[in-house]
């Protein structure tokens, strides 16, 4: 028999620099509780059965296998989402798109498009907050808007519509209030894609070419045939892509260009808006 405060110390994910958090995280779900769970009862007494699935878990966390494929979810802004390895996961530094969308457009009625969806962590969020939006999302990769579909049934929202698209591809003529997107940013050759989680997640949600530019340019080019006069458009981009990023902004007629800083201190998101 083998007691949680047991368990935790002999974790040993050196290589994680979230370590005893992964921990944490883990043993919790193995054994279907919180993790204050862990804290309020280190001496209980873990199942066999528990404690094998947390040593699985473990040895799947040590191969750099992120947390959030081994649990099957991730927690963003105010929701928890369904995520695969078919998906980016949903990190911290993303709400700072949240943020400045709900700071940006009033609560009244609105279209909003989230491009790039993946899980639908953008897009549920705005829609969990703001009601009276009409939040559409697309994805190209088809198993990603199933499970971004499955995330929004399952949190009940119905001011959100899932659909198959590459970027404006399957979207005609349709405006929106806000354009969203966190694209692919990530140089082809840049040796972060062999390091840490990044290794496990798809390249096709990562990688945008020699610069890590190409679908940005896309979706700047293309996005004023898709907002309406007066309309935002928000960009997530690399750490060093902001001054990029507002050149193409304002090369393409956009006005009131400016950057934001996230978590790190980094220009992390970059916005425009259409002329009246």
């Amino acid at each position: 028999m083998t007691i949680i405060a047991s368990l935790l110390r002999n974790a040993q994910l050196p290589e994680s620099p979230t370590e005893r958090l992964d921990a944490e995280l883990l043993l919790a779900a193995a054994i279907g509780k919180s993790r204050s769970y862990l804290h309020t009862w280190p001496e209980r007494i873990v199942s066999s059965e528990a404690a094998d699935t947390y040593t699985g878990y473990l040895q799947r966390r040590r191969s750099g296998e992120p947390v959030a494929y081994i649990l099957g979810q991730q927690g963003f802004w105010k929701i928890d989402l369904e995520v695969a390895p078919h998906t980016l996961i949903p990190r911290p530094d993303t709400e700072l798109l949240v943020e400045t969308a709900l700071e940006l457009q009033p609560a009244t009625p609105a279209k909003v498009l989230d491009l790039g969806t993946g899980t639908g962590a953008i897009a549920l969020a705005l829609a969990g907050d703001r009601p009276a939006w009409q939040v559409m999302a697309v994805d190209r990769v088809e198993e990603a808007a199933a499970l971004a579909e499955r995330n929004r049934q399952r949190l009940g929202l119905g001011n959100v519509q899932v659909r198959v698209s590459h970027w404006f591809d399957q979207l005609g003529d349709e405006r929106f209030d806000l354009i969203v997107s966190n694209p692919p940013y990530i140089a082809s050759e840049d040796p972060h894609l062999a390091a840490g989680d990044v290794r496990f997640e798809p390249s096709s949600a990562l990688v945008a070419g020699a610069d890590g530019l190409d679908d940005l340019r896309v979706i700047i080019a293309q996005a004023p045939q898709h907002l309406l006069p007066g309309g935002w458009l928000l960009l997530e981009h690399g750490y060093d892509q902001a001054a990029a990023v507002r050149a193409l902004l304002t090369e393409q007629g956009f006005a009131e260009v400016a950057s934001r800083i996230d978590l790190g201190s980094h220009e992390r998101i970059t916005l425009g808006r259409l002329p009246c």
